[in-house]
């Protein structure tokens, strides 16, 4: 003779857990907590084992890393390429391409053409070649830069001057 099933489903008991906060409470949505900030240094570490040059104002500092160089670029405040850069380089706009992690302050990008970039940190950003930058605010600039020296803009896909898309 077979065994009489059960056929009421077993049900797992769930405990209530008590709200965290008085939002969750009343069925709002919570708001995920903020991160503080840690306070900043002024002063920036030198790079353990990196190349240190300066020119034009900006701090400097070149490793490598394969086929790659890693920089770290410090823009002082008050920088801007077309003051403190053209006299040293001799073009009207910065040719090089920028491809990195923007990790303090805010820069300002303006192409001939007439196009404005904004970069706040933190951010990644591309920028393309043939451009006046400068610092805004009060703090430096610190910029944390891939590049494959002059392979850059072909190794890294990007146009070899700015365009609209």
């Amino acid at each position: 003779m077979a065994k009489k099933q059960n056929k009421r489903p077993q049900v797992m008991k769930k405990t209530a857990a008590k709200p965290k906060s008085k939002a969750k409470a009343k069925g709002k949505a919570s708001v995920a907590p903020k991160i503080k900030a840690a306070s900043r240094s002024t002063e920036i570490v030198d790079v353990k084992g990196a190349e240190r040059r300066e020119i034009g104002g900006v701090r400097l500092e070149v490793g490598r890393a394969g086929a790659a160089r890693v920089k770290r670029m410090v823009y002082p405040v008050g920088f801007r390429w077309s003051v403190d850069m053209k006299p040293i380089v001799g073009t009207d706009y910065c040719m090089h391409a920028h491809v990195g992690f923007l990790t303090q302050g805010e820069i300002h990008i303006e192409y001939p053409d007439g196009c404005v970039v904004e970069h706040r940190a933190p951010q990644i950003v591309a920028i393309e070649p043939g451009h006046d930058g400068w610092v805004v605010g009060k703090e430096p600039v610190v910029l944390i830069e891939f590049d494959f020296e002059r392979d850059t803009i072909a190794k890294l896909g990007m146009p070899a001057a700015h365009r609209h898309r």
